[in-house]
């Protein structure tokens, strides 16, 4: 914000100036300073801040529901926390995430492409370490998963996964179908590099130790339905009864609002001298004639034609024809 002068420092400037003290070149000249937001043309920003805004609402609610599940499967209290809601490069995405890891594939209905699951080895390790039998608290090391390893996980992750299905009910059904299971990040080419994606991270706090979990959305997969992520449709009510109730409501509050009225019973053309010329008396000759209905305007707009009148001892418009007599059906 530029420093504002108080009004003596005006005064003082303008008196210095009109003595000659100082001349116009040597004020100091305030320098403009533009706002420039910078914008990446090679990585676009396609999901909106609406768009970022419900992902986080609907995946906040969906940590509190897999938080439950985790904790019923491997009987530990595990706490599950949405971490971050971003938009990346599925390139990015793909270089974040460690070498070997669990990266379940799957498809969600209607949402149209494959969208990723990443479970951090960590977690990993200590999931497969407590159904296994063990406490989850000993040190792993980083190492190739094994067919046993990828089973028992899978059957997780699974549980996982399908409660995505109700996580997202408020906005949109989805289904959700497994497809496959990777551990090497770099063989997965179900995307273009450049691709934008949604990156959900979690935290996973299991015993001492805290991991990570991670949904990659690939923007493909849900252009078609951006429409649902916006909040306002969100929480829109989808009963219809309480709709119709809603919109007589807003009817009856719309009824009682004034709107002004004005009649054009006719219009001509004046030069500039002659309406100069006009006084007291003068008669001035319409266009339209007497038998020719008026136009009725609301608000500067045409809405009907009319012819004048008197009710009583008021002038009044009588209404001969409608115009867009359709739009109650619009509505």
């Amino acid at each position: 914000m530029p420093d504002v002068l108080s009004q003596n420092e005006i005064d003082s400037l303008l008196a210095a100036l009109s003595s000659g003290e100082i001349s116009p070149d040597e004020m100091p000249k305030q320098e403009e300073k533009q706002r420039v937001k910078p914008y990446d043309f090679r990585n676009p920003q396609k999901f909106s801040k609406d768009h970022i805004r419900t992902l986080e609402l609907v995946h906040d609610n969906y940590a509190r529901i897999i938080s439950n599940y985790l904790t019923a499967q491997l009987r530990s209290n595990v706490k599950v926390k949405i971490e971050s809601v971003q938009q990346i490069t599925y390139e990015e995405f793909i270089h974040s995430i460690p070498n070997p890891t669990i990266l379940t594939v799957f498809k969600m209905p209607p949402l149209s492409g494959s969208v990723l699951f990443e479970t951090n080895p960590q977690f990993v390790y200590e999931a497969i370490d407590i159904l296994m039998g063990g406490t989850g608290y000993g040190r792993f090391k980083l190492r190739e998963f094994t067919d046993i390893d990828k089973n028992i996980i899978k059957h997780v992750n699974t549980g996982l996964i399908s409660s995505l299905k109700l996580a997202w009910e408020d906005i949109l059904k989805v289904h959700p179908e497994i497809e496959g299971l990777e551990t090497n990040p770099a063989l997965n080419q179900t995307l273009a590099p450049n691709e934008p994606v949604a990156l959900i991270t979690f935290s996973v706090e299991l015993g001492r130790v805290s991991s990570f979990i991670n949904i990659c959305i690939p923007y493909l997969s849900i252009e078609k339905v951006l429409d649902n992520f916006v909040v306002k449709y969100w929480f829109q009510e989808s009963d219809p009864n309480t709709l119709k109730e809603s919109k007589l409501k807003i009817r009856d509050r719309l009824n009682v609002v004034p709107a002004e009225i004005s009649a054009l019973l006719g219009s001509t053309k004046l030069t500039i001298n002659d309406f100069l010329k006009l006084g007291t008396g003068d008669v001035l000759v319409l266009k339209e004639k007497i038998s020719n209905p008026c136009k009725v305007v609301v608000r500067d707009e045409l809405y009907c034609y009319g012819k004048p009148g008197l009710i009583g001892k008021k002038v009044g418009i009588q209404v001969l024809d409608m115009i867009n007599k359709d739009v109650e059906m619009d509505e």
